[in-house]
């Protein structure tokens, strides 16, 4: 069983940045100051480094990026009473949006664009708490096959692995179309060493299995399907719709349904991708969202 003891010391190099009731979050910032804001929110289980590919393009393109850990993933801090409720992510991404010195667009992959899509579609004050919203691979209609393979996966390994191979190969189990890497430096980033040399994944375990955890990692089974419906359906803003082709998780008919309740919103269908979009194939990604960027960027 993952032990429970409080995260390591965070890494100097990320800022610590405000989540709600107290929590403080680590994010990585680039770009130019002066430049738009975007600010990417990973899914559950994974950190910000799941980010890094993106980051970086849309940096040198112009944009201020933050890309920041959850509550209770990777350096950021975990809630002492457990609390990791839809609402608990989306009034983190508030209070980091409250933060900033400009309306960012939002990105959110998963569970970060579940807590995205409630943060916008539930706001009183659009456009000041964000210009645009990118939801990457996930919609107010997910499929339980989906939900349930991610759980398992999750769930599977609380006690880690013997080694980064290890973990690897767990990976490369759930996600058999991605090339598999030799250079583990990149999942390092996504597990931390226990003091008896097990690598166990870079969340609280209470994620998962605590009082407020859930084996569904987008939350969605927690909020109930009129509330998604109403938050898609005040979207008033720029909004991209981003899926893998082989997803399991998010399906055509819950692209449609989507489409039909914010006809505004643009769609972007990513070839040999799965749930894990921006991982599987970064360079069709960033290219559909530097797309849509540039056609919403704000003008000087």
């Amino acid at each position: 069983m993952a032990d429970r003891a409080a995260p390591e010391a965070p890494d100097p190099s990320p800022v610590r940045v405000p989540g709600s009731a107290g929590l403080t979050l680590a994010a990585d910032v680039a770009g130019p100051p002066d430049g738009p804001a975007v600010l990417l929110l990973h899914g559950g289980g994974q950190t910000r480094h799941s980010w890094a590919g993106t980051a970086r393009v849309l940096a040198a393109s112009g944009w201020r990026v933050t890309a920041v850990d959850l509550r209770g993933h990777g350096e950021s801090d975990w809630a002492a009473d457990g609390d990791y409720t839809i609402d608990a992510f989306a009034a983190d991404v508030r209070a980091v949006v409250d933060a900033m010195h400009r309306p960012p667009v939002l990105v959110g992959a998963s569970l970060g664009g579940i807590a995205s899509l409630l943060t916008v579609g539930e706001a009183t004050d659009l456009p000041a708490t964000a210009r645009g919203l990118v939801l990457v691979d996930v919609a107010h209609r997910l499929e339980r096959v989906g939900t349930q393979r991610i759980g398992t996966f999750m769930t599977g390994n609380l006690d880690g692995f013997a080694s980064l191979e290890e973990a690897a190969d767990a990976i490369a189990a759930y996600n058999p179309h991605r090339p598999r890497t030799t250079d583990h430096s990149g999942l390092a980033k996504n597990l931390r060493q226990r003091d008896d040399g097990r690598w166990v994944w870079h969340w609280d375990p209470a994620f998962v299995r605590g009082r407020f955890g859930s084996d569904d990692e987008t939350r969605t089974s927690s909020i109930g399907f009129d509330r998604l419906d109403r938050a898609v359906e005040a979207l008033a803003i720029p909004t991209l719709l981003v899926r893998g082709r082989r997803s399991d998780l998010l399906s055509e008919e819950g692209v449609a349904d989507f489409l039909a309740r914010a006809p505004h919103a643009e769609f972007a269908d990513v070839a040999g991708a799965g749930h894990m979009v921006a991982g599987d194939r970064n360079e069709i990604f960033n290219r559909a969202i530097l797309d849509f960027l540039a056609r919403h960027r704000p003008s000087a």
